[in-house]
């Protein structure tokens, strides 16, 4: 053997274990992503369904259910999903360096955060109400019950489950300290997450100040909840692409970590194919599952391709952020989100639907542009990252220098 050379055989047996852990770590992501799909799908659909019973009590009630529903969304939801997220990055870590008795602690540090946040929710959503005098409070309540089921029957798993014995522990004073550390993630998470939904929100409520109000608000609210149905897709693969991540990274894993990013962004693309190749072949039948107008049928339909273009790039960008919240940069992310919507995409949405006088389309395509700005920024940040020096900055973060839980 010449020197310098390596045999094919050792080649061979290096790919395949390669193929072997990519296959495995395939396996992984797709067994953590499906439940949470299926979850997101589930809860997201609360309030499609509550807000399609309003609609058949008249326009009226209608209207009423959704705008109540895109400011309960604005002011409360967005912001209390976002600072939640913060658990993905300290959790996530505290479970991969097996410090499982910190995930227990971590969820009481949350509760205390949440509940001052819940508080000001609340005082923003009774003042509203009484200044507006919204009635059909029927599926509102409905929502708020559902809600508070699914608290109920989370907190008994948490407690009676085997799955969660080593996690919880019970209720601890430890969990009063570092509260400003825990704040520190979970307010810039909720950032990040409340610069790109409330966007969203934004577009739709300038599209009624286009021409043709009537049709481009009922268009490009059909566009806004597509999108959002798929959103929860990519927000399952998120989720797994956190999960992987945070955990890797806490379990002193860099290179496991960075073959997860990998991995993650190949299912989000193949993801991507498949939802726009079905979107643009039901792009003339869409629009019929939401009205029976033929203008607003064909606005819709020729929306759609847009529509799917957005809906890849999204696909992409929420598993990049999953990554970033992984990894704790949600500093980053909200700093990218900032720039993205509000320096690009919905400046650009604005000057081309209303100068520019292209409509709901130009406000659409400021949202898709934004998104192209996202996903380009975060796959730098990603493809430039330090494994090595993620893996320290979790271990500092989660502490697990000390003793390890054991598990038997």
């Amino acid at each position: 053997m010449e020197d310098g050379v390596t045999p094919p055989l050792l080649i061979t047996e290096r790919d395949n274990t390669t193929m072997n852990r990519v296959k495995e770590e395939v396996k992984k992501q797709l067994w953590l992503s499906a439940p949470l799909i299926g979850v997101s799908l589930l809860q997201y659909s609360l309030q499609v369904i509550s807000v399609m019973f309003v609609g058949h009590l008249g326009s009226l009630p209608l209207s009423a259910a959704s705008i109540a529903t895109s400011f309960a969304s604005v002011t409360g939801f967005t912001f209390l999903l976002g600072t939640a997220s913060a658990l993905e990055t300290l959790c996530g870590q505290a479970y991969g360096a097996k410090l499982y008795g910190k995930l227990g602690i971590q969820m009481q540090r949350a509760i205390q955060v949440y509940s001052k946040c819940c508080w000001l929710v609340r005082e923003i959503h009774a003042t509203e109400s009484f200044r507006t005098g919204l009635g059909y409070r029927g599926a509102a309540l409905a929502i708020s019950v559902s809600y508070w089921v699914n608290v109920v029957l989370l907190s008994c798993y948490v407690k009676f489950s085997p799955s969660c014995s080593h996690s919880w522990t019970g209720f601890s004073k430890e969990a009063f300290c570092e509260l400003y550390e825990f704040s520190k993630i979970a307010f810039p998470s909720a950032v990040m997450v409340c610069l790109e939904l409330w966007s969203f929100e934004l577009l739709v409520l300038a599209s009624g100040l286009l021409p043709n109000p009537v049709l481009e608000t009922s268009v490009l609210s059909i566009c806004l909840n597509t999108s959002l149905t798929i959103w929860q897709i990519s927000v399952g693969l998120g989720g797994a692409a956190s999960i992987r991540v945070s955990n890797e990274l806490g379990a002193g894993n860099p290179q496991v970590a960075k073959l997860a990013v990998y991995v993650i962004v190949g299912i989000a693309v193949a993801q991507g194919i498949v939802v726009v190749t079905v979107l643009i072949s039901i792009r003339k039948l869409l629009g019929h599952a939401f009205s029976s107008d033929p203008k607003i049928i064909s606005y819709a339909a020729s929306m759609i391709p847009i529509v799917a273009c957005g809906n890849f790039l999204d696909g992409l960008q929420c598993v990049l952020s999953g990554v970033a919240r992984g990894c704790g940069w949600q500093k980053i992310g909200a700093c990218v989100n900032l720039g993205s919507y509000y320096l690009v995409g919905v400046p650009l949405g604005l000057l081309l639907g209303f100068h520019f006088h292209v409509g709901g389309r130009g406000l659409w395509l400021g949202i898709v542009t934004a998104l192209a700005v996202q996903v380009v920024c975060l796959s730098l940040v990603t493809i430039f990252t330090n494994w090595d020096k993620e893996a320290k900055k979790a271990t500092n973060r989660v502490g697990s220098s000390g003793d390890k839980d054991e598990v038997e």
